[in-house]
């Protein structure tokens, strides 16, 4: 990846830049028996209109904060790149009461509605199907998100050193998270190509590193799992062998 990225958006558009075909984000949840492939391409067109709905739709600006209440999910990556996109701070698991706007999924629908801000809901369904009616004070994501552009561009340049993620009780400027990605990449090993099979949760850095922020980093792919815990030891090797997988967090 370039060397002068200094945002996680940066990061994606280099990858877009350098191989848009290539896989990015493979997501399989072992309770529900989904799997979904996200080429650069797909994953970052995603984020576009994600980032074009909170900026345009959602009026979000540079430094409002973002209670993000989801579980890891391929829609969770989406969110925190398009967080990144906007200048929106990302506050992993925040409190809905102290933020701007909210986004959960199905689980976290009460707690959500403590934000006196736009609320989003996600189904977290198969194939990012949308609620049969939208939860009670909010906006379905599957319904916003199609008609949004598939082109972004921010309204005020993105300041890398401004706060761009909050977890773990430590709040992250987008610089700051780049060059922490790219020392995890280092210590995983992880090279250009590499495909990194992450079973952790999305609750804390090193999830959030091993299943996104460092395969991206270091120009590499992600075979996210989630409800892991659920496939037998046998079937997990099938699948190490199958995504050709190079290194393992699980």
């Amino acid at each position: 990846m370039n060397a002068t990225d200094r945002t996680p958006a940066d990061l994606l558009r280099s990858a877009l830049a350098a191989d848009p075909a290539r896989p990015l984000v493979t997501f399989y949840d072992d309770a529900t028996g989904e799997r979904v492939e996200l080429s650069v391409a797909t994953f970052a067109n995603w984020v576009a209109k994600t980032a074009n709905l909170l900026q345009g739709e959602l009026s979000a600006a540079p430094g409002d904060r973002l209670a993000l209440l989801l579980p890891a999910h391929w829609q969770t990556a989406v969110w925190l790149l398009a967080c990144s996109s906007v200048g929106v701070v990302a506050e992993v698991g925040g409190d809905p009461a102290d933020a701007d706007l909210v986004v959960a999924g199905p689980d976290a629908l009460d707690a959500g509605r403590a934000c006196s801000g736009e609320r989003i809901a996600l189904s977290l369904a198969p194939l990012g199907r949308r609620f049969p009616a939208a939860p009670a004070g909010y906006a379905d994501y599957a319904v916003e998100v199609p008609g949004q552009g598939d082109r972004f561009a921010p309204f005020v340049p993105v300041d890398a050193a401004a706060p761009a993620l909050v977890v773990d009780g430590l709040e992250l400027g987008g610089a700051q998270l780049v060059e922490r990605a790219r020392a995890d990449a280092e210590a995983l090993g992880l090279t250009p190509g590499a495909r990194l099979l992450s079973g952790l949760g999305y609750e804390g850095w090193k999830g959030l590193s091993t299943g996104l922020y460092a395969p991206l980093a270091a120009g590499g792919s992600v075979v996210l799992c989630r409800n892991l815990d659920r496939l037998a030891a046998d079937a997990l090797a099938q699948r190490v062998e199958s995504e050709r997988v190079t290194v393992t967090a699980a």
